[in-house]
């Protein structure tokens, strides 16, 4: 049985699902300080509309390294966010906790199906 054939069974329609994906990662100089930061920050990330999810993971292998994965409705909504003053605080407020400049990086969500 094709997938598309299982897909329409299920219900689905050919609608594509368009979903942004975003990582942060974070080495700290301060960790307590900074997750503090970052926790907030996920907090109040998952209230805003748009998002999907955000999620805040700390390395097992590098201490201090912390990664955000958020998943947003598409990408306009993702940049408005990336403008908004939630960010801009959440970038303000790691000043002087970090170890450099955060790696940001935006995904194509692949399996992004795997959602409906």
């Amino acid at each position: 049985m094709s997938d598309d054939h299982i897909e329409r069974e299920a219900g689905y329609d050919d609608a594509e699902i368009e979903l942004t994906v975003v990582t942060m990662t974070f080495d700290a100089v301060d960790d307590a300080s900074l997750l503090a930061v970052l926790a907030k920050y996920v907090v109040l990330t998952r209230m805003v509309p748009g998002c999907r999810n955000v999620d805040l993971c700390s390395s097992t292998t590098i201490t201090g390294r912390h990664l955000v994965i958020q998943k947003w409705d598409d990408e306009h909504v993702q940049q408005q966010h990336f403008d908004s003053d939630l960010m801009v605080e959440m970038a303000e407020s790691c000043r002087g906790l970090l170890a450099h400049a955060p790696t940001i990086d935006r995904w194509d969500a692949t399996s992004a199906h795997d959602l409906r």
